[in-house]
């Protein structure tokens, strides 16, 4: 991802009020980008990341459903984008189980009055939908997902994302890929930790709210292994795609996984018991007895793709991700400190540290440098 390159470009946001579209705005910002989102109004906790550190204050706010076409396509037109970044769904498992026509009509519905949209707006260069690994079809393989394996999905949360990689892929061959003027990636990444998550059934969310009110934290599956990583490095995959399938057009436009190295693929109980230890006093665990929904034990991304084309690479580690996550939580409780400067400063040390992962200043992908073509992608 070039800095430079987003100062001044238009890009439109959608889910912009959420937990990762507040870390995208606010990064956005930083880097001089014009931004516009639409998305459902944040909950009225001043506690959410939108409130907590102003996410509004440089940015155009739209208050909207994507579920509304009418709505959605008059943002869009009036914004004239350059890039569109679709975040905007109902990200949650369990929720998926008590209300599936809700995820499905946000998740793929959406998602298709969001396309359609985009054909009317000819400002439009670049679309990134962001989807999750779960839209994989999960076998419980030891191995990492690769762009070419098959969606699907057990939950209706799982199986709505893997139609969305499905309706991506049906208007990209049958509207996007023809004359090349609008090329239209997907983006998958696994479980993202970060401060500001006060999401229901998430599992650090659901730590720190533990400890705020003094009590154990209940863990339902402490032997599910997940691909942990913090928000920013999914953040910097989206950015970097974006900016290649604005430069590059339909050479880019297929599906990318972003997720973290083997070694982060860690256990819930992992998790836990570190971030338990990092807080200290008062941090403590105990197992769930009540048997919830289907849940996947086993999920990893192979991410090689990402790493080879685009020159993408987590910054952190999870130990350093979950250790930058436990002091946003840590300062947001101690009140007086300024939650949006904190996580500015976040998005600079992850900057400077990708920087010096890769001998450069900034993160930089050369553009004429071309990597090697990999496997035609299924969707």
């Amino acid at each position: 991802m070039t800095p430079e390159f987003w100062k001044g470009k238009r890009v439109f946001l959608t889910g912009h009020t959420g937990f990762k579209g507040s870390w995208l705005s606010i990064w956005l910002q930083e880097l001089g980008a014009s931004v516009t989102g639409f998305a459902l109004d944040a909950p009225d906790d001043p506690n959410t990341l939108f409130r907590i550190a102003e996410v509004a204050r440089g940015m155009t706010s739209v208050i909207g459903d994507i579920r509304d076409p009418q709505a959605l396509t008059a943002a869009m037109k009036a914004a004239q984008p350059e890039i569109v970044i679709h975040m905007a769904a109902q990200p949650l498992v369990r929720r998926s189980y008590r209300e599936p026509v809700e995820t499905y009509a946000t998740n793929v519905m959406g998602l298709v009055h969001l396309l359609d949209a985009a054909r009317c707006v000819d400002s439009i260069r670049a679309i990134v939908n962001v989807t999750s690994d779960k839209a994989y079809d999960n076998q419980g393989s030891l191995w990492g997902y690769r762009e070419i394996d098959p969606m699907g999905g057990h939950d209706p949360y799982s199986s709505s994302k893997g139609c969305a990689e499905l309706v991506t892929a049906a208007y990209r061959s049958s509207y996007f890929n023809e004359g090349g003027r609008i090329a239209l990636a997907s983006a998958r990444a696994g479980n993202v930790i970060g401060g500001g998550d006060w999401a229901e059934d998430r599992l650090v969310p659901d730590i720190f709210r533990a400890i705020a009110s003094g009590e154990a934290v209940c863990v339902r599956n402490p032997d599910a292994t997940r691909p942990w990583q913090h928000v920013l490095e999914p953040l910097s995959g989206y950015l970097a795609v974006a900016e290649r399938l604005y430069s590059d057009g339909v050479e880019f436009a297929e599906g990318w996984n972003f997720g973290p190295s083997d070694t982060d693929a860690k256990p819930v109980r992992w998790i836990v018991d570190r971030i338990t230890r990092m807080w200290g006093s008062g941090a403590r665990w105990t197992l769930d007895a009540v048997q919830g929904p289907h849940e996947a034990h086993y999920l990893k991304l192979d991410s090689s793709k990402a790493r080879q084309r685009l020159g993408w690479a987590p910054a952190w580690t999870l130990e350093t991700a979950l250790q930058h996550t436990t002091d946003w939580y840590r300062a947001s409780t101690e009140g007086g400190n300024s939650m949006r400067d904190l996580t500015i400063r976040q998005i600079a040390i992850h900057r400077a540290d990708t920087g010096r992962q890769l001998g450069t200043e900034e993160q930089t992908t050369a553009p004429a440098e071309k990597a090697p073509r990999v496997a035609a992608v299924r969707t």
